[in-house]
């Protein structure tokens, strides 16, 4: 089956990837007599209450309430069939604990985040053949399904980058990513290929074109980006392995707005050819999964060997610089799971006032200048020659990036050599950096613009410091705040990725 599945709430089948159009009528599928039993006319821009109001009123003396989540799944399964031969796509499902509204091709914003029930009864028991490409026969990696983000290129598929515009003008790719084909040949197969935030300049999870990937930890809260798409199948069930990007944070954030873990490697480690870039110089092919073992398990295929010359972990490092960007709750469960943390890997901690030297700010400033620059030099001619086609935050960070100037991205190059030598003197001995994965949990989607900007500002500062210096970094789904999860990041020396998934393995040995 040719499907690229977008694991917003759309399965495209045949190859078919259309941007949500106006969000007319939903069909309501009845588990008893497996027909539809009614269209319910949404407005456009979806009446979602409308919508879940119609569904559950169609169930009220059905069986649904009493069907285990099998069972459950089962229906849902023949619902989307039928969906299928009768209008020739599946183009959304969504169940609730008494509803099971499916929409039809031309409504997908009519039925997105509220419905949140529906993500067991999905991940466990949709039985249609969701591989886009089977992996090899036999391997380390056989029985594992990987969500690719839309920047890698994934043979026989346009790469979409998240845009419309830009899939549209895409060609089907002729070859694999090297990181795509080493997976396959280690026999993991790619379930679908997952949304991006527009050419992965956000790292909220938000699509002005496709939506909101959801995440399933909470109503109503963003993903986080811009590997949002392959968080979401991942934190879903609905793959094993997310493979992604992270330029700025585009798979830590998403790791600890999900309960996932994740990995930036080393700048380098893992080849970027055949990936839609943002800022090379920063950009790195990272992966998430549900558990440490996976992400290892993944490590091992992906990674170099490990590099003799780095050193082994000794020690715990906490640095209040860090730790206090975060909100003042991230911050105290932070300082709060530390100690359990280091007896679980057997290392010391390790307390200091600061690592950067009183120069975050500089940081922020030059990992801006220095990512904004290159981002122009990727994609400037493309933006230019196509006014309207992003949405208004990645127009607004292209303009600002076109706007960097040559002294500031000389004085920027200057901050991130400073910014790499203070780290590989903090690093050197064997420290591993404990810090927040994120200043805060999961923001809702529907956040104002200002408070988003300023979480985006809060999160950077976190994250840039091991963009500046090409530094390796996992994601631990160790906190909860306000009853969301927040990971916590090992950042290590260069070079010390496989040592980082090891202490992660040793940290959490069990599914988490």
């Amino acid at each position: 089956m040719d499907q690229r599945l977008m694991y917003r709430d759309a399965f495209f089948i045949d190859g078919a990837w259309s941007a949500p159009t106006s969000a007319d009528r939903f069909g309501v599928i009845s588990p008893s007599s497996e027909q539809v039993v009614g269209e319910v006319p949404v407005a456009t821009g979806g009446d979602i209450d409308t919508a879940v109001a119609a569904a559950r009123a169609a169930f009220d003396d059905g069986p649904w309430p009493r069907l285990a989540p099998a069972e459950r799944g089962e229906v849902l399964a023949r619902a989307a069939k039928l969906l299928a031969e009768r209008a020739g796509a599946i183009a959304a499902v969504t169940v609730d604990e008494i509803g099971c509204p499916v929409s039809n091709p031309a409504s997908q914003t009519g039925l997105v985040a509220p419905v949140f029930d529906y993500y067991a009864t999905l991940a466990a028991s949709y039985p249609f053949e969701r591989t886009v490409v089977a992996g090899a026969p036999a391997g380390p990696l056989r029985g594992l399904s990987v969500a690719v983000k839309d920047l890698f290129a994934v043979r026989g598929y346009p790469t979409g980058a998240g845009n419309p515009t830009w899939l549209a003008q895409a060609r089907p790719e002729p070859d694999h990513a090297p990181a795509v084909a080493a997976l396959l040949a280690a026999g993991a197969d790619v379930a679908g290929i997952a949304q991006t935030d527009e050419l992965a300049y956000s790292l909220s999870g938000t699509n002005v074109h496709y939506g909101t990937p959801p995440n399933p930890t909470a109503p109503g809260v963003v993903p986080g980006g811009s590997s949002s798409g392959p968080a979401s199948a991942v934190a879903l069930g609905l793959a094993d392995v997310g493979l992604g990007t992270d330029t700025g944070g585009s798979v830590r954030v998403p790791a600890s707005y999900c309960a996932l873990f994740g990995i930036r490697p080393s700048h380098g480690a893992v080849s970027t050819a055949g990936v839609v870039p943002l800022a090379p110089s920063f950009d790195t092919v990272g992966w998430l999964a549900r558990d440490a073992a996976t992400l290892a398990r993944v490590g091992a295929v992906l990674l170099p060997p490990a590099d003799r010359a780095a050193p082994a972990p000794a020690e715990l490092l906490l640095a209040d610089d860090l730790t206090t960007l975060a909100e003042p709750e991230v911050a105290a469960a932070l300082t709060a799971a530390v100690p359990g943390l280091a007896a679980s890997v057997g290392l010391p901690v390790r307390r200091v006032p600061a690592v950067a030297g009183g120069r975050l700010g500089a940081w922020l400033t030059a990992f801006r200048h220095c990512q904004g620059h290159e981002a122009h030099l990727s994609h400037g001619s493309w933006v230019a020659a196509h006014p309207g086609a992003l949405g208004p935050g990645v127009a607004a960070r292209f303009a600002a990036a076109a706007a960097v100037t040559a002294e500031q991205v000389a004085a920027a190059r200057a901050t991130r050599a400073q910014a790499r030598a203070a780290l590989a003197a903090a690093l050197g001995g064997g420290a591993v950096l404990v810090a927040p994965a994120s200043s805060s949990p999961a923001p809702p989607v529907d956040l104002a613009v200002d408070v988003k900007d300023r979480v985006r500002a809060a999160t950077l500062t976190l994250t840039c410091a091991a963009g500046l210096a090409g530094l390796p970094v996992v994601v631990l789904p160790l906190l909860r705040v306000r009853d969301r999860p927040v990971g916590v990041a090992l950042v290590g020396a260069a070079g010390t990725d496989r040592a980082l998934l090891t202490l992660a393995t040793r940290a959490c040995p069990a599914a988490y």
